[in-house]
C-alpha cells in the first residue's frame, strides 16, 4: 500500500439515515404496542421494519444503501424461510417470547411481499435523492 492510499473506512455516521431510522422505528414501536388487528400491525408493520434495519444498517456502515437494502431483503426472506421450515418447533423454542419476536413463528407469503415492498419504498427513495 503506498503511502498516499487510506484503507477505506466501513464505519461512519450518516446522519439523514439515522433520523429516517428514528422516525420508522418509532411508528414501527407505536404500531405494536396499539394495534392488534389483521392488516396494519402485521403486513404495515413487515414493510417498514426492513426499511428500519437498511437505514439502521446505513446509518453506521460505509456500503450504498441500494446494496444494503437488497441484503436486507435476502435477510428477511431467509427469516421468512426459517419460519416456513418451523425452526422455533425444531429447536423447543415455542413457548420463547424472544424466538417469536426475532424469529417469527409463522410463514405467510404475505410477508415476502410486505418485505419486498418496504425495499422498494428505500430503494425509490435512494433513486430519487440522486
Amino acid at each position: 500500500m503506498s503511502e498516499n492510499a487510506r484503507p477505506r473506512q466501513w464505519l461512519r455516521f450518516h446522519r439523514h439515515s439515522f433520523i429516517l431510522f428514528a422516525i420508522l422505528f418509532a411508528i414501527v414501536a407505536a404500531i405494536a404496542l396499539f394495534f392488534q388487528d389483521p392488516w396494519i400491525r402485521p403486513l404495515l408493520g413487515d414493510v417498514l421494519i426492513v426499511m428500519v434495519i437498511a437505514y439502521f444498517v446505513h446509518a453506521f456502515v460505509a456500503i450504498s444503501i441500494r446494496k444494503i437494502a437488497i441484503a436486507t431483503l435476502i435477510f428477511a426472506y431467509f427469516v421468512e424461510f426459517l419460519q416456513f421450515l418451523n425452526l422455533i418447533d425444531h429447536l423447543g423454542w415455542r413457548n420463547s417470547q424472544l424466538a417469536h419476536l426475532t424469529i417469527g413463528s409463522t410463514f405467510d407469503w404475505r410477508d415476502l411481499v410486505a418485505y419486498t415492498i418496504g425495499i422498494a419504498i428505500v430503494l425509490i427513495i435512494s433513486t430519487k435523492k440522486k
